[in-house]
């Protein structure tokens, strides 16, 4: 399930790309599939590596001329110079982090003049129903510790040396879900309702029948449960003259 549209945040041959936060795997192999590019992703979870890695494995022999590469890293203290990344995705992360102001500052310092940056977080009114109903839900390890305001998340990053391009919506459908799970936080793994969404949100995801699509597409701005939005970094030239 993709959170970030590569059509809005297009990868070319040649481009190195990061997933930061990548989790299992999901953009950063995508992002593999996209182009001839170097794709990297980090994350502070070792067992989310391994799960990424052998996500991976189908794709390993038949993409054999690119680079794929996956490595354990604090988001706040990335290993990588400054300006040598031209993409980078940071897709349900910032949420997770503290100091998410200096996971800001290091994708700024990393990411090329010129580079393209997409982040998205939970949207503030479905997450603030998903706390409201189930205290667990946020407060179990590794769970969310802020609420983002997506216009306060664009002002901290367009301090840095962003232009905000353009932002969208995402998962629609996965509301629902998500307010059955906290409602019966407890017994959720025996409520035959949240078995049969779930069953009815694999088959959207694999099969992709257009009256899904069309209704997801059509709610996603009304309570799409993420909020998308993709920058541009400044050329450091134009920074100069202004």
């Amino acid at each position: 399930m993709l959170t970030i549209n590569f059509k809005k945040f297009p990868l070319y041959d040649g481009d190195i790309v990061l997933d930061l936060g990548c989790g299992e795997g999901r953009h950063v192999i995508n992002a593999y599939l996209q182009a001839d590019v170097i794709a990297i992703g980090v994350d502070l979870s070792h067992r989310d590596l391994t799960i990424a890695q052998e996500r991976f494995k189908p794709f390993a022999q038949e993409y054999a001329t690119k680079q794929f590469f996956l490595q354990q890293a604090d988001a706040t203290c990335l290993p990588f110079g400054d300006a040598t990344i031209d993409k980078i995705i940071c897709s349900e992360v910032l949420e997770h982090i503290e100091n998410y102001q200096g996971v800001l500052r290091e994708i700024n310092r990393v990411l090329k003049s010129d580079g393209i940056f997409a982040v998205s977080v939970p949207r503030a009114w479905p997450e603030r129903i998903c706390w409201w109903l189930s205290a667990a839900y946020h407060q179990n390890e590794g769970g969310h510790i802020r609420i983002f305001n997506a216009h306060a998340l664009r002002r901290d990053i367009e301090t840095l040396d962003f232009i905000f391009t353009a932002r969208h919506w995402a998962h629609a459908l996965h509301v629902p879900f998500w307010w059955l799970k906290c409602l019966c936080w407890k017994s959720q793994d025996k409520s035959c309702i949240i078995k049969l969404y779930h069953r009815l949100l694999v088959w959207d995801l694999m099969r992709r029948p257009w009256l899904t699509q069309a209704l997801e597409k059509w709610l996603n701005p009304i309570m799409g449960k993420s909020v998308v939005m993709y920058f541009k970094k400044q050329e450091k030239f134009a920074q100069r003259k202004s």
